[in-house]
């Protein structure tokens, strides 16, 4: 009889059946998937909400998602009800779906994603939340905290002081070092990161000279911006690693396939997220959980998080 492989993964005392989770914006408050019957299984590990800010967000003007070579732009501008409106008409469907949820917040200024963090730090389905301070679609506030260390770290400190919950750091590629903006939120309070989130671009057509998207520029997601989150994944796990931290990374950007999940893992990263890839394929964590296990197995591996931070580099 073969050995058991264990998909499941333990991020800071949150058991899920397997390191596949859903990025936020993708799943929308899982309403939008409740007719595929993937919830209900181990294909899913976590879901993770759509950003929840303050007040209602009407979001940009369309056009606002636009088809590149190996990925998409996204500049959505975070639409969403508000906190108020999803306590009182969402919360209550999580109840139905057997996986674990991640909530997201956003906010303007720094008052205000402590104050989401209070509103959320009642709602039971939710085990953690992930704080977006690095969102390129809007003209306040996300950038400017996630791109900046000092910033960074008051934005976390505000949100754990309104929380018991787990806090997600969610990490911007578009900086210089990275390591010191994840170094920040480790110290302000944060239980995890999560990284990369969209990498700032645009496309232009040619035939206008304008920018395709309404807000000009956008979010680049996809394949296309896979190897630059393994190696930052890889810059962060080697500091989480060398300063002896209890951190989990859940990593993220251009997951496809089984092979990107584990590049991703062996890179460092405990967990994963799934963005644009859903909208390919809305059964990839089936597919994903399935061929990981099939991997392990024939490494003779029978738990997953022996691959975690296993990369050997190449010695000059």
């Amino acid at each position: 009889m073969p050995h058991k492989v264990s998909l499941s993964v333990n991020l800071k005392g949150l058991t899920l059946k397997n390191p596949l989770i859903s990025a936020s914006g993708t799943f929308g408050f899982a309403e939008d998937f409740q007719r595929i019957n993937t919830f209900k299984n181990e294909d899913i590990g976590a879901i993770t909400l759509k950003s929840i800010s303050l007040k209602p967000r009407m979001g940009n003007p369309p056009p606002r998602i636009v088809e590149t070579p190996s990925g998409m732009l996204n500049s959505i501008g975070l639409e969403n009800p508000g906190v108020a409106l999803f306590k009182e008409k969402h919360v209550v469907k999580l109840k139905k779906y057997d996986t674990v949820f991640f909530g997201n917040i956003v906010g303007s200024t720094i008052d205000e994603y402590a104050k989401v963090a209070r509103e959320f730090n009642d709602i039971d389905a939710v085990s953690a939340l992930e704080v977006n301070i690095s969102c390129p679609n809007v003209k306040e506030g996300g950038i400017a905290f996630g791109t900046d260390p000092k910033q960074s770290y008051k934005v976390i400190s505000g949100v754990r002081k309104n929380t018991d919950k787990l806090i997600i750091a969610k990490l911007t590629p578009n900086v210089t070092d990275i390591v010191k903006i994840a170094e920040a939120c480790i110290d302000a309070g944060a239980d995890m990161v999560s990284l990369i989130n969209t990498v700032n671009a645009m496309a232009i057509d040619i035939n206008t000279r304008r920018p395709v998207l309404f807000n000009n520029k956008g979010g680049l997601s996809g394949p296309s911006i896979k190897p630059i989150a393994i190696y930052l994944v890889n810059c962060v796990y080697n500091y989480i690693k060398e300063n002896k931290l209890d951190i989990p990374i859940i990593g993220m950007g251009g997951i496809l396939t089984y092979e990107d999940a584990l590049e991703f893992m062996i890179a460092g990263a405990s967990a994963v997220s799934i963005g644009t890839g859903s909208f390919y394929d809305p059964f990839i964590y089936k597919r994903l959980s399935k061929k990981m296990t099939e991997y392990l197995r024939s490494k003779n591996i029978y738990d997953i998080n022996e691959i975690v931070g296993s990369v050997e580099m190449n010695k000059h």
